[in-house]
């Protein structure tokens, strides 16, 4: 049986609801790529996998605002002859604050790292999702894309921006057969909220989030979930 060369590319996947994404995907025989700041997240991510599924984990430490390191990714990925089965924009930045009291640069290594970031790793894979005719990007946006609060400042502006960025892409993918599915999570237990004072149970998990764009990308080729929009049961936090 030939071995499958289909690959899911996922930004930020050290931790949270990336490693949950990519945890899931890989039990199911799709090789991961994956990557984030932390290069000790991604041994352990790459080390779990491997131990547990025969899948390949190509994983590197950079920063999705690097530019040159984003498309170097894409390109080696590319040239290994994998077919790019999905990409999940997931790498994101949060600093609380609000727009009159945060600190200067704030906005901007917000829009850099959710927006910026996540346009530079698109358009590294459009061509080659383009020419295979299928794939799916998904673009983690969250409840914060259409909620604002008052702490969320710069947040809330770069993910109504992404959210935005993830309609106009999937317009223009439409008669492509790439689908693009904006994903918008209410508060998910993650290493963010650990200290926060607030029972576990009270949030989502990552796997909630994980299952759900397992079960939307196994759709048929002929339908997409536009977006998907998650909460806790007791609503938001």
């Amino acid at each position: 049986m030939k071995k499958s060369k289909r690959i899911i590319v996922i930004s930020g996947g050290g931790r949270g609801i990336g490693r949950a994404i990519a945890v899931k995907f890989a039990a199911a025989g799709f090789h991961i790529a994956t990557f984030s700041r932390s290069e000790d997240q991604l041994k352990l991510l790459k080390k779990e996998i491997t131990e547990k599924y025969s899948v390949e984990v190509m994983a590197a430490a950079f920063s999705i605002t690097d530019q040159k390191a984003v498309q170097k990714f894409a390109s080696d990925i590319i040239s290994k002859g994998f077919e790019i089965a999905a990409l999940v924009n997931n790498a994101g930045f949060f600093a609380p604050g609000q727009i009159g009291n945060e600190e200067a640069g704030v906005l901007e290594e917000t829009m850099e790292t959710n927006v910026y970031g996540t346009y530079y790793l698109t358009r590294a894979f459009l061509p080659q999702l383009e020419k295979q005719k299928n794939g799916h990007v998904f673009n983690m946006c969250s409840t914060a894309s259409i909620t604002p609060y008052t702490n969320g400042g710069s947040y809330c502006i770069s993910k109504y921006a992404l959210l935005g960025f993830s309609k106009v892409l999937r317009e223009e993918m439409k008669p492509t057969g790439v689908k693009v599915t904006s994903v918008l999570p209410g508060a998910t237990f993650t290493s963010s909220w650990e200290d926060a004072g607030i029972p576990e149970e009270r949030f989502m998990k990552p796997e909630d989030i994980a299952d759900t764009i397992f079960s939307a990308f196994n759709l048929s080729a002929s339908a997409v979930v536009e977006e998907i929009l998650l909460r806790p049961q007791l609503g938001d936090i």
